[in-house]
Parts: C-alpha cells; structure tokens; sequence
C-alpha cells in the first residue's frame, strides 16, 4: 500500500415490574417479561438496515452485457460509476454477436466504465486501449476523487500503472508503467493496483499495491487460521481508505482481517471477519457509513457471499445480510462496495456474478439476527 507522495510502508434496559396480584395475572406477566428479556438481548444493538433493489440498475442498451465487474465509485451528484472487464471475461455463447462470423445478435461486451444516474440509467460508457496511456490488462477498481476525476487501475500479469482521466473519458495522466517492476520497494512503480483512496485533505492518493512493514516479498505461504497472526500483509492488499478521524483502514484479504493504521504508517489495530475462510479470504472491500461520525463500515465478503455491518471504533461485527447466488440480494463474488450521500450501498461482483446491485438504506433498528440472508423487499429481517 503506498502513497503517492512516496513509500508508505503499513502494517437498561430498565424494566420495571408491578406486583400482581392472582396466579393468572402473575403467569401472564413472567412471560411478558420473559419475551421483553429475550427482545432486548436480541434487538438491543442498533444497526443501519437495508433491502436490495432488485429493478436497478435497467438494463444496458445495444445487447451489451457487463463481465466480471471488479469496482465502484460514487461522484459528487450521487451517480454510480462501475468498471468491468468486459468481453475477456465473457463466453462465446454470451457474446455471440462479437465474433467472426457473427452467430446471432445477442450479446457483446460493454465498454469498461460506465456511469448510472439514480434512476438507473446508463449516463456515460467508455474505455479501453488509446493514445498515450497503457491500459491495464485486468482493469481493477474505480475511484472518482473529490475533482471528479476518474482513477482507474490494473491486476494484470504486466499492470504497474494508474491511470487518471476526466468523466468523459479523456486521458490525463498515468503514473508508473505497464511492466513489471523492481519489488514491493520499488519507489517508482506499483504493482497489479486493486484500488485507489484520494485524501482530499492532503491531496494524496493511497494505492492499495503492497505489503506490511518493509516488504521483502518472502512467500508467507498459505493463510493457516491457527497460526501466529502475519506481521506482513498477504497479496493482494484490496482496498485502503482513509476515515474522517485520518485513520488507514487496509483490506488485508487473504489474511481475513482489517488492519487500521494512522496516516504515518503506525500500527493501531486489526480485527478478523470469518477468520477460518481460506482461498480468496474474507475481506475484499470496504466503505464507510455517510454519518459525520463514519459510525459504520461495510464490508464486502466475496468468499463468504454477504456483507458484514461493523462498528467502526471497535471493529465488532454487528450484523451481516446477503448470501451465494444469483437472484437479487445473493452474491457471486462480493468484489467492490461504495456508499451513495443517502447511505444506500452499491456492491459489484466478480467472477460469473457479473453485476453491480443496489441496497436501498432503511434506517437504523435492532439487529434481526447475527446473518440476516438475504434483505428482500419487505423480508422480516428489513422491517
């Protein structure tokens, strides 16, 4: 994870009770103070509630199709901007219409950036291969910055770039090559960049491309849950986002857990989140909550499909929704999330999920269960 200001190196209820009188009396109210008990000890712990969207976005003109959709990004007017990697992540079958001969009319790939309005319009499409810039072979993560422009990275084999346009496409600027560079401590380059933070306070870019303390690139081998925690981050690190409190919040994926940092690159403190998950690892992405405080994180959890509610400070999981699938509000590979100025939460997937979802933001209430499933339009977990 690096600065782009140089190396950033991270490692009560009160229940009152009248006596009564009469044994009937007295068995009614033990079991309404029973249920009361059970209630509070359920519903005490306050959390923000969501139900998924299932008619947003609309769907894409020109038979275009999204592939693995790999990021997220809210702009200044609250519209919805994803990137996705298109046709290389398409079957022949899907995208008939691209090859030669053509064998039907159905479907092709979409350009790689596009930007929805509330509504769920298409607004903007663009992207790819142009004229003074390296593309990224594996386009990865989308940031819109407090300018408006538009940060895109790469996980490719080769990708070592971050490129900067404005919202209608136009290149600005790159930074680093499209090569393969001289390590994790290579002052010049990055490496496969999964995301990019831009802090407007100090008009600095965090990019999430490293490892913890000073890299040495050692293989730490595979995650084991039951050993010594890693005083190194695991590859990749997803996602760094900077709090109102300037707090780093690092997506350490594989080791299962976020680790927060002060912006000078000191240790503060980590939590895990399905610590025993292997493979791909538990935390992918994260955003926080629109309240002044940022009192939430949300985090997105593509090994164990759903979305986990964190309380910042603390780092404790309050409640999670959401689990494997393909029907709105199920996940196939929970890959990037962003939060819009109404608290509504967008979530991409990877793989063959392929799609961005909304979750519309119901407020605050007593959290319905540990793992809420799947937030359906008037589900009991939403009410």
């Amino acid at each position: 994870m690096r600065s782009m200001k140089g190396k950033w190196n991270l490692r009560n209820v009160y229940v009152g009770a009248a006596f009564l009188t009469g044994l009937v009396v007295l068995g009614v109210a033990q079991n309404a103070l029973q249920k009361t008990a059970a209630a509070q000890g359920k519903g005490g712990v306050q959390a923000p509630r969501f139900e998924v969207d299932p008619m947003w976005p609309k769907p894409l003109p020109n038979h275009w199709l999204l592939g693995s959709t790999i990021g997220v990004s809210i702009d200044a007017q609250d519209n919805v901007w994803i990137i996705h990697r298109s046709s290389a992540t398409l079957n022949a079958n899907e995208r008939g219409a691209e090859l030669d001969p053509p064998t039907g009319e159905c479907c092709k790939g979409a350009p790689p950036v596009l930007e929805f309005d509330q509504a769920g319009n298409l607004l903007k499409s663009w992207g790819g291969p142009g004229q003074g810039f390296e593309w990224p072979e594996s386009n990865h993560g989308i940031t819109i910055d407090y300018k408006g422009n538009v940060w895109i990275g790469g996980n490719g084999g080769n990708d070592g770039q971050v490129l900067k346009f404005t919202q209608d496409g136009k290149f600005l600027k790159q930074f680093g090559f499209g090569s393969p560079n001289g390590g994790s401590n290579d002052p010049w380059a990055f490496r496969q960049v999964a995301k990019i933070f831009v802090d407007s306070k100090a008009n600095e870019a965090y990019i999430s491309d490293g490892y913890g303390n000073k890299p040495d690139d050692t293989n730490l081998g595979r995650y084991n849950p039951d050993a010594p925690p890693a005083q190194q981050f695991r590859n990749p690190v997803h996602c760094a986002e900077v709090s109102v409190d300037r707090l780093v919040y690092v997506c350490d994926r594989v080791n299962d857990r976020i680790q927060v940092f002060t912006t000078e690159g000191k240790f503060v403190k980590e939590n895990w989140y399905e610590r025993r998950s292997l493979a791909d690892g538990a935390v992918w992405d994260i955003a926080f909550s629109k309240d002044a405080q940022q009192k939430y994180i949300y985090l997105a959890d593509g090994r164990n499909q759903k979305v986990h509610v964190i309380e910042r400070q603390s780092l404790e999981e309050l409640t999670s929704f959401g689990d494997g699938g393909r029907q709105p509000g199920q996940f196939f590979g929970a890959h990037s999330i962003a939060v819009d100025s109404k608290g509504n939460v967008y979530i991409t997937e990877t793989y063959e999920g392929k799609r961005v979802q909304r979750f519309m933001y119901k407020g605050l209430g007593p959290v319905p269960a540990k793992n809420q499933g799947v937030v359906w339009p008037g589900s009991r977990s939403t009410r």
